[in-house]
């Protein structure tokens, strides 16, 4: 039987095959495998969908950015501020240096915070030319670009140009938040040491100390210290110098702080200056005296939100004179609840209620140099509480968590240039909607992201915006109305010089805090003979 198979079918004819091995189908059927060209047929629940790829489509994510573009330009804030930027290069590989800072803007202003971050707007074909640019650089060269730049003259200029953003505003009474927070570092980065690091104990740090206008929610100046340069020894010398550069006849009515500020030599500073202070007073000895004295003796006023108040002369050890100080206590609720650690260090909660013939208070002791009544001077110090909100947005939603190098130049250089981009985003929000400071958690989404797609067509390049939320048509109207704004002060443009033009965007967006007055420019210089 075997040998009448063999005689059948030739040797030739068998296709062998390693074991476990499929036969090769038919040449028609491999064609089928292969990957057609054009739209590919996707089969959804939906039905069938043609699905096609374009890299070389005008289209962006940020598409509404077109209208920011048109703020700086009327406001000449972008072109001064790249035309005086202390850096140049000789070879002609070098990037453009309108290119490198466009690129850094637009990170910070998209809410990146790290450098490779970068890489993600290299495929943007439409917004570079918004800003004047030529193209997006790589995150290599914005680092190199901040590595190459002479420290001091850097940190000069973008000093000068913070001032010059909030400059117009510090003619009308205002008050100087100082305030330090606390940037955790992971790495080995030039001064991360360990220091006063309340949310991460143990980890090392940088410290900004910052300088804002109260109420506005604007920077006016910061500096990046190591981590254990956190007391305010460290920021004064940065806070009068600042005050150096804005004139006397522009000094806030009030400098606020939190207690490392009441110091002898921060208040006879200000006292010597004429310059009125409210800091918080630590809890010394004497301090803790004086309290238990006031309790027991004091009539207490009242100083709003369930506080009292009482005040008194006080001179520590190491002051000079007596001051004033104010003590506001609030009562405490019946139940309580205590959270502490034992040896171990595990965590132990507790509940306790309070009878009714024990009452319990939490207190604050206040320094002033000021003469107002109880009620205001506690008002006063309760909106300092706003400097943490200022914090949590700029370490949260722009760039202050992140951008750091290994050299604390170029994170001193970001840090500036992130305040920056925030005054200037803060301003643009505030000229959509002049009520309120909008968080970029918010504004962003409205006033910046949208699906966008450009079409070139008849010599006319238009910009469709596509929206699907349900604030659609308030960012319509809110960026129209933007727009025809801005197209008022371009076709006076030849009439009004930059610093007028400021002056009136600045009156639009802080109509609320202004009562609707109009800020006044200075007389213009006259022309030399």
């Amino acid at each position: 039987m075997l040998k009448s198979l063999r005689k059948e079918v030739p040797m030739n004819d068998l296709s062998l095959h390693p074991s476990g091995a499929a036969p090769t189908p038919p040449e028609s059927d491999c064609r089928a495998l292969v990957p057609a060209e054009g739209p590919v047929a996707v089969d959804t629940f939906g039905g069938r969908v043609h699905v096609e790829w374009d890299p070389s489509a005008a289209v962006t994510p940020l598409g509404q950015l077109p209208f920011f573009a048109e703020f700086l330009k009327v406001s000449g804030r972008f072109d001064q501020w790249v035309e005086t930027c202390p850096v140049s290069w000789r070879s002609n590989n070098a990037p453009n240096k309108r290119d490198v800072l466009g690129t850094a803007v637009l990170a910070i202003l998209c809410g990146h915070w790290r450098y490779a971050h970068i890489s993600a707007l290299r495929g943007d074909q439409v917004n570079a030319e918004l800003l004047g640019m030529e193209k997006m650089v790589s995150e290599d060269s914005v680092r190199a670009t901040f590595a190459r730049m002479d420290e001091d003259a850097a940190l000069a200029w973008l000093r000068r140009h913070l001032l010059a953003v909030t400059e117009p505003l510090l003619a009308e009474p205002w008050i100087l938040d100082a305030d330090v927070t606390v940037k955790p570092i992971y790495g080995h980065q030039e001064g991360a040491v360990l220091g006063y690091n309340p949310h991460k104990p143990g980890r090392p740090s940088h410290t900004y100390h910052t300088y804002m206008i109260a109420h506005l929610r604007l920077v006016l100046d910061v500096e990046v210290q190591p981590g254990n340069q956190h007391h305010s020894k460290f920021s004064a010398p940065g806070l009068w110098d600042l005050l150096d550069r804005i004139g006397r006849a522009r000094w806030p009515r009030l400098l606020r702080g939190d207690r490392d500020w009441g110091t002898e030599g921060n208040m006879q500073r200000c006292e010597q200056a004429g310059l009125a202070y409210l800091f918080k007073q630590r809890m010394t000895k004497r301090t803790k005296a004086l309290v238990e004295r006031l309790l027991r003796d004091a009539e207490w006023t009242n100083a709003g939100q369930g506080w009292q108040g009482a005040e008194a002369q006080l001179r520590l050890a190491g002051w000079s004179r007596a001051r004033r100080v104010v003590v506001l206590r609030r009562r405490l609720k019946k139940d309580l609840a205590i959270e502490d650690r034992g040896e171990s260090g595990q965590l132990r909660l507790s509940f306790t209620e309070v009878e009714d013939d024990v009452r319990l208070y939490e207190y604050a002791v206040l320094v002033t140099s000021l003469d107002a009544e109880i009620l205001t001077i506690a008002g006063l110090y309760r909106d300092r509480a706003d400097c943490e909100n200022n914090f949590d947005e700029l370490k949260n939603q722009w760039g202050w968590g992140g951008f750091t190098t290994t050299d604390l130049k170029r994170c001193r250089i970001m840090a500036s240039m992130t305040a920056l981009v925030y005054d200037w985003w803060s301003i643009f929000a505030r000229l959509a909607e002049p009520d309120k400071h909008s968080e970029s958690i918010t504004s962003r989404p409205l006033l910046l992201n949208a699906p966008a797609r450009r079409i070139d067509h008849a010599r006319q390049r238009r910009l469709v915006i596509s929206h699907h939320h349900a604030e659609a048509g308030w960012v319509e109207r809110a960026c129209r109305n933007l727009a025809a704004f801005l197209h008022g002060l371009r076709l006076t443009a030849e009439q009004l010089t930059p610093t007028q033009r400021w002056y009136r965007i600045l009156s639009r967006a802080m109509r609320k805090y202004l009562h609707g007055r109009q800020l006044q420019p200075p007389d213009p210089l006259p022309a030399p003979p």
